[in-house]
């Protein structure tokens, strides 16, 4: 192949052409989450052939420049941040890394508190760790630019009340909201699963947009994909940036890289550590599966047997039997990587992911330790919010406050609601 202009853009015809491959594989990539299309200014598809060829590269096992690396400013700000239902620490180091000090941290599990307690003593963050329920904190003189809260999903109770900020109360985001009502920050960052845009018929979302309306705050959301932001993993994540509407600060979001970051590059010189194992029945089928490959690609009779009566329902089931590619980010993490419907098998050793191969995969820097059990520390690791990717978020908060410039990898949102 020639060296490419990286920003140039094809129909998808004519960059299949230009990379001898066929158009099928061009939208297997897409579909895959490999590349992002784009509409040019006629509206149609068109795809960046910088961004396929790098993939093309990958795919055929080129040497590369290895991208993997974890994000950490050089400047600290006098900014500080409250964060509720912190876990691990995924998305509080990430803003640590970002330059952004913490006045505090809730987490209600043991393990992920003890987690939260050692890293910070071992790495001089000097974090408040409370351990405990979020709804016995009492914020009486508290203050802090940002609170930040991964809050669990939950379906609120309507009942035609129209109670607003009290028809929450029961939820963990009333939580959330009885924190922003009596701390006042100047931004409140929420962030949830992709499946809240649509929970209870989208009334969810709605409902948490008007509640923080009447607190006083103007909200804009937008689902991040992690493979775009330097994370080696297909993860989506739904952010909710609520600023002070007597303020002047509007809500900021990472822009999408025009590249991801391959398992290869992620697990390059990874320690080793504890993990699950397989069965020995198990570990004989997962060997039969390829790189890249799930259960279809065992034979028929093995199908029938590992799938048992999900073999006759409809649906991909890509996840189950799934051996990882070396040339891709991972699959989302889930809490148990040898689990059957969500197995995450080594790309060319036959077993699970291990503890420090997953905390690699979620940008935790490998003098990151997990307390607990192993299963404990699968379960806070696959919970977490990536690190790299609570980065970016947090310096598109230091942007909004004014502390550093809104850069090109950087928007704006226009409008109050963007998605």
């Amino acid at each position: 192949m020639t060296a490419l202009a990286p920003k140039k853009t094809y129909k998808i015809s004519d960059a299949a052409a230009i990379l001898k491959v066929s158009t099928d594989t061009i939208r297997r990539w897409e579909k895959m989450g490999l590349i992002k299309a784009l509409r040019n200014t006629s509206g149609h598809r068109v795809f960046n052939i910088g961004e396929l060829e790098r993939v093309w590269q990958k795919a055929n096992g080129h040497p590369h420049e290895n991208n993997y690396r974890i994000h950490v400013s050089d400047t600290r700000y006098a900014v500080t941040c409250i964060d509720l239902f912190a876990g691990a620490g995924g998305t509080a180091l990430g803003f640590h890394n970002a330059g952004i000090g913490h006045t505090l941290l809730a987490e209600i599990n043991k393990d992920a508190a003890k987690t939260l307690r050692k890293n910070s003593d071992a790495l001089g963050l000097c974090w408040n760790v409370i351990e405990g329920d979020v709804a016995a904190i009492d914020y009486t003189g508290m203050q802090a630019d940002v609170i930040e809260a991964g809050f669990p999903c939950q379906a609120f109770s309507y009942a035609g009340k129209s109670l607003g900020f009290e028809d929450t109360r029961g939820t963990l985001f009333f939580e959330f909201a009885r924190a922003i009502k009596a701390v006042r920050p100047k931004i409140a960052i929420g962030e949830n699963v992709r499946g809240l845009l649509n929970h209870d018929g989208g009334k969810t979302l709605k409902t948490m947009i008007e509640v923080l309306e009447e607190l006083g705050y103007t909200t804009a959301y937008r689902v991040l994909r992690a493979q775009y932001l330097d994370v080696p993993q297909k993860r989506e994540r739904l952010i909710l940036f609520a600023t002070r509407k007597d303020l002047d600060i509007p809500a900021i979001f990472p822009v999408e890289r025009d590249y991801f970051i391959s398992l290869r590059e992620a697990l390059e010189n990874c320690p080793g550590s504890e993990g699950q194992r397989y069965t020995d029945r198990k570990h004989k089928i997962m060997q039969m599966i390829p790189e890249g490959g799930y259960w279809r690609d065992l034979p028929d009779d093995l199908q029938r047997e590992y799938m048992g009566a999900s073999y006759f329902l409809s649906g991909g089931k890509t996840g189950m039997a799934r051996r990882l590619s070396w040339s891709q980010p991972s699959l989302t993490l889930t809490c148990n990587p040898a689990q059957k419907q969500t197995e995450r098998c080594h790309p060319s050793e036959t077993r699970p992911l291990n503890i420090r191969e997953y905390a690699r995969i979620q940008t935790f820097p490998d003098e990151w330790s997990f307390s607990g059990s192993v299963g404990s520390q699968y379960r806070q690791i696959g919970n977490a919010v990536p690190v790299n990717l609570g980065y970016c978020i947090g310096r598109c908060v230091l942007a909004a406050l004014g502390h550093i410039d809104i850069t090109e990898e950087m928007s704006v949102c226009r409008t109050p609601r963007e998605e």
